[in-house]
This record gives C-alpha cells, sequence and structure tokens, in this order.
C-alpha cells in the first residue's frame, strides 16, 4: 500500500483538529441524531449558552464537516456528509475496546496488589 503524501496527511491532523473539542462531538452527535437543527435547539438540548454554540459551529463549518442553511430569519445545521456519524460510531467502538483493555489491566494489577498483601 502505497503511504499517503504529506498534504493528504495534513489534511487529515486539519480535519480531526476541527473535531477535537468536546463540545463539537457534542454537537455532531446531536446533528447526527436530529438532523438539521437550530443555534436554539442545539443550545436547548445541550444545555449551552448561545455564544459557545455559535462559536464551535462556525470551527465545524469552516472545516467543512457542517454546513449552513438560512430559513427565514433563522439559520440550520446539519452535517455534511451522514459519514461523520460512522466516524463517531467508529470512535465509541474503538474507545470501548481501549477502556476494556485498561479495565482488564485494572483488575490484574489489583489481584496482584492482593496476592502481595497476603504474602
Amino acid at each position: 500500500m502505497k503511504t499517503p503524501s504529506a498534504g493528504l496527511q495534513t489534511l487529515k491532523a486539519e480535519f480531526f483538529g476541527a473535531l477535537a473539542h468536546p463540545v463539537r462531538i457534542r454537537l455532531l452527535e446531536t446533528l447526527v441524531a436530529s438532523g438539521e437543527t437550530s443555534v436554539q435547539d442545539l443550545q436547548r438540548r445541550l444545555g449551552l449558552d448561545q455564544p459557545i454554540v455559535s462559536q464551535q459551529l462556525a470551527k465545524l463549518r469552516a472545516s467543512g464537516i457542517v454546513v449552513s442553511k438560512k430559513r427565514g430569519s433563522s439559520t440550520r445545521y446539519a452535517v455534511a456528509d451522514p459519514m461523520i456519524g460512522d466516524l463517531l460510531r467508529v470512535a465509541k467502538k474503538l474507545l470501548n475496546h481501549h477502556l476494556a483493555g485498561v479495565n482488564a489491566l485494572r483488575r490484574e494489577l489489583a489481584l496482584d496488589q492482593a496476592a502481595t498483601r497476603q504474602r
């Protein structure tokens, strides 16, 4: 398999960098679940102030991850590509696998510590 170019690797890093904020992940998960949504709806669902929601949506939109549509006096937001939902699901699975491994190591460590105390 051919190694991706430095340009493509930079583009990937920028894409993942745009996702690298907990509020942005929460926004994306909400948009994936609910579809096209207004800032006010996102605010209410996430319990966040309007400036925070708008600022994070602007970053996602600038990265092409989210698109906006003007509807009357309201702007509605949606994920630009439904594969964003797939990406979030894969990330969740990866984290679950990682945490399962960490928990197994913690159990092993606790058993080893208990055995050491009994000696």
